[in-house]
């Protein structure tokens, strides 16, 4: 058979290629340290990033307001 002759001969070049294979191993330790980082941000400094920026949000329309009156 031609065709299982082929389709063996291509699963065996592929499973032998390693070309890539750091590539791959390095995202993959990448997206193991980056995943717990950003578990962390989500849940303990979510809450604190957001109060900062409506703090900051809630100044820039006072003064913006304070501006407005003042013209």
């Amino acid at each position: 058979m031609p065709g299982t002759t082929s389709l063996r001969t291509l699963l065996k070049r592929v499973h032998e290629d390693d070309r890539g294979a750091v590539s791959l191993e390095t995202i993959l330790i990448i997206g193991a340290i980056a995943l717990p980082i950003l578990i962390f941000l989500i849940k303990f400094g979510w809450p604190r990033i957001r109060d900062y920026f409506f703090k900051g949000l809630e100044n820039l329309e006072s003064e913006s307001d304070r501006v407005m009156q003042n013209n």
